[in-house]
């Protein structure tokens, strides 16, 4: 495979800082689009075209699609509104808008005739009344169906699943679907509400350790069991995944599953300290036990994301640890729980607040101009024959 001009939306994100830096070790042409400003982007890749912001990375909007897509060879779906089990329960509609980014993200993928679309589904589209048990039966992809998934964000990601399969039946679009199980890594989100567990459990640790006051909040009881799959093994089997001939969608995802007290138990040992545990019961907490049944993806590609938990967790570990101490102190570690998305969160940054988008057409709070919005003004001409008419019934 010769030089490609690659497409990353999400690309000031976590998954889409490590793909785009991937890439362009490869030799490849990349281009990175992200509603985020770029001093908010995770990985700012210098060899890169850097779509940023609301103005021009904002993948809501068509017109924005069409500009990265392009000319492009391949085009890797990242971007949405998502984040860990706190943010997702408490925005549905948020998470439920990122449809937008995808639909316009696949037409003009399609338009632009690019050779591959790769589309980052999530393990929340399983039926939840088989993610009953922690001591879960691994999740196979036909257990999808019938249709039960996460409210909100599980039901937007099942919804573009099956549009980049009409899409592929359709249009010949070589669409390929991954349904990620838990990724985590360096260069992500460790706080402010959008994390996942590994980095929140790391965030707690080291804030514990830092503070001296050895106690911990873990939410739910502790025992609810998950896979966690190490940045590395995702990008290598993304690429694998979008080169392949697998149809279908499938899970990409670690099956060394754990349970939420014994990830705070690998945290404990990587920073040497035993900590007193209170378990928030009433903290959302997601599906009893959740874990990838890898078969598939060993007939398809003889492979499996194989990085083990621990190592990976400490490299994670280590990167936020640098990232908490060159932010807080022992007085201030507290400060670190504090989360900024709660119910309702407004999209960041396009929502009519910040000084970025204040000054938007397109987008102002989620929502396109003109949906809902003031009624349009009458043409001049128009209002002053009403008035004459008004006037004449008196």
């Amino acid at each position: 495979m010769g030089k490609r001009v690659i497409v990353i939306t999400g690309g000031g994100g976590f998954i889409g800082g490590h793909l785009a830096a991937k890439f362009l070790a490869a030799g490849h042409e990349v281009r990175c689009a992200d509603i985020k400003p770029l001093d908010e982007w995770y990985q700012v890749h210098r060899g890169a075209k850097n779509f940023a912001g609301a103005m021009r990375g904002d993948c809501r909007d068509f017109k924005v699609c069409r500009t990265i897509c392009r000319g492009a060879d391949e085009v890797y779906q990242l971007a949405a509104d998502m984040g860990g089990m706190g943010f997702i329960e408490n925005n549905k509609a948020l998470c439920m808008l990122s449809v937008l980014t995808n639909t316009h993200m696949i037409l003009a993928a399609q338009e632009a005739g690019v050779d591959r679309f790769f589309y980052a589904s999530s393990a929340c589209v399983y039926n939840a009344d088989k993610q009953k048990d922690p001591n879960i039966t691994a999740l196979k992809e036909a257990d999808a169906y019938p249709a039960l998934p996460e409210d909100g964000y599980g039901w937007e990601k099942l919804f573009s699943e099956r549009m980049c399969r009409h899409f592929r039946e359709d249009f010949g679009l070589h669409a390929r679907v991954a349904r990620f199980h838990n990724v985590y890594g360096p260069h992500g989100t460790w706080e402010g509400g959008r994390e996942k567990a590994p980095a929140a459990i790391c965030r707690k640790v080291i804030a514990a350790k830092v503070s001296g006051k050895h106690e911990i909040e873990i939410w739910g009881d502790g025992t609810q069991t998950r896979s966690f799959m190490f940045i590395d093994d995702c990008t290598k089997g993304i690429e694998m995944i979008t080169h392949s001939d697998i149809l279908e969608p499938i899970n990409l995802g670690s099956s060394e599953l754990v349970s939420i007290n014994q990830l705070v138990d690998i945290a404990e040992d990587i920073a040497g300290i035993k900590l007193e545990r209170h378990y928030k019961l009433d903290a959302p907490r997601g599906v009893a036990g959740r874990n990838s049944d890898n078969t598939k993806i060993n007939q398809y590609l003889n492979w499996e994301p194989n990085i083990r938990l621990r190592d990976g967790m400490e490299r994670t570990f280590n990167w936020i640890y640098e990232q908490f101490t060159a932010k807080y102190t022992a007085k201030t570690a507290h400060k670190s729980s504090v989360s900024t998305f709660t119910k309702g969160s407004h999209p960041i940054p396009g929502d009519g607040f910040n000084p970025e988008s204040k000054n938007m057409k397109t987008w102002k709070q989620g929502i396109p101009a003109g949906w809902g919005g003031a009624p349009v003004k009458a043409p001049a001409k128009t209002a002053k024959k009403s008035a004459k008419k008004a006037r004449a019934r008196r």
